[in-house]
């Protein structure tokens, strides 16, 4: 365990992860206000766009309000102390058309995120960005689906592509404070850059979890103001400034101004706070993004068949976002198993 007193770096995506659960609507009036807010609290670095990232406004994955040059602006504009920061998954966002726009507009933090266990797919998005002098953080997304020591390795990759840090994402709300503890102290041991932790609160350990990983090396954490974020949300940022500060570790950041900016997240920008419903739970302890959950309950009632059933079959078979047709099969699949056990009887 480390000792307290050091510097843990924060990392804000209430403006990109928190854009989920409004299905990408943000507006620059929103975009400019609470950024504004946390800058003034000293937010080490403030992440804004569509929820999948930079150049994921799609049919496919939700349709932005904004386009990714309307948002960087809005925010930069008020960013005075804050660094500006973007998520980044190769496949959504290309290199000539939307990382060289980033750059242009002057996004300081490039987040280059994948599958955990596909680093691979990052390799010329993280070369290019540190080639242009920028910094860039390795992300690796649904972590929990990888044992310690391959999210070593994927890590790894990214670290010899030029990351100057690696994140590993509790994207599903799965771990406990013990899984947590047991990667981070892997990743720490095994890299030779900051490693960080980005939580969800399917299960309610999202602060716990983050605290488990500070204890275990890690000195970058992600926190949404009032946990904005799809489903259950994300680790609830002003309770976790709080209690770090608590602890004794140290994030530079005003407490009052920081609790200033989530009253005024809740009052100008959330529409609805972040509460861990029974589906939440399931998709935590199932292992399966909560962004799922909508679509679960759709093709549940369609089929007559209980979506909890759903979501632990899909984490079953190890589905992840982008396979979000499984659904129907799955429904089906569960759908025919019911019809053949009514009529066994």
């Amino acid at each position: 365990m480390q000792k307290r007193n050091y510097e843990v770096l924060i990392s804000d995506p209430s403006l990109r992860d928190g854009n989920h659960a409004v299905k990408h609507q943000l507006s620059e009036k929103q975009i400019a206000t609470y950024a504004s807010a946390a800058n003034a609290a000293g937010i080490p670095i403030v992440e804004v766009g569509h929820g999948n990232g930079l150049g994921a406004s799609s049919l496919q994955v939700g349709l932005a309000r904004l386009s990714d040059r309307a948002i960087l602006e809005a925010a930069r504009k008020v960013l005075t102390k804050s660094k500006l920061g973007i998520h980044v998954i190769p496949g959504f966002a290309t290199i000539k058309k939307d990382l060289t726009m980033a750059m242009e507009l002057g996004v300081d933090v490039f987040r280059i995120a994948c599958h955990c266990t596909e680093a691979d797919v990052t390799e010329r998005h993280i070369g290019f960005v540190r080639e242009k002098g920028k910094e860039v953080y390795g992300v690796l997304m649904m972590s929990h689906m990888a044992r310690k020591e391959v999210l070593v390795e994927e890590a790894s990759k990214m670290q010899a592509y030029g990351a100057e840090s690696a994140i590993i994402m509790d994207s599903a709300g799965a771990y406990l404070p013990d899984d947590v503890s047991e990667r981070i102290e892997a990743l720490v041991e095994g890299l030779s850059i900051p490693v960080g932790f980005h939580g969800h609160n399917n299960l309610g350990m999202a602060v716990a979890n983050s605290i488990a990983a500070v204890n275990a090396g890690a000195t970058i954490l992600d926190g949404t103001a009032r946990g904005f974020g799809a489903g259950a949300g994300n680790t609830q940022l002003e309770v976790l400034i709080a209690v770090l500060d608590r602890l004794g570790f140290k994030t530079g950041i005003d407490l009052y101004k920081i609790l200033d900016a989530a009253d005024i997240a809740e009052d100008e920008v959330i529409e609805i706070i972040p509460t861990i419903s029974s589906l939440s739970i399931v998709s935590g302890l199932s292992g399966v993004f909560s962004g799922f959950a909508t679509h679960v309950r759709r093709v549940a009632a369609e089929y007559e068949v209980d979506s909890r059933d759903i979501f632990f079959e899909l984490g079953r078979r190890k589905i992840v976002a982008g396979q979000e047709d499984m659904i129907i099969e799955v429904a089906t699949t569960l759908s025919k198993e019911r019809a053949g056990e009514r009529k066994s009887h």
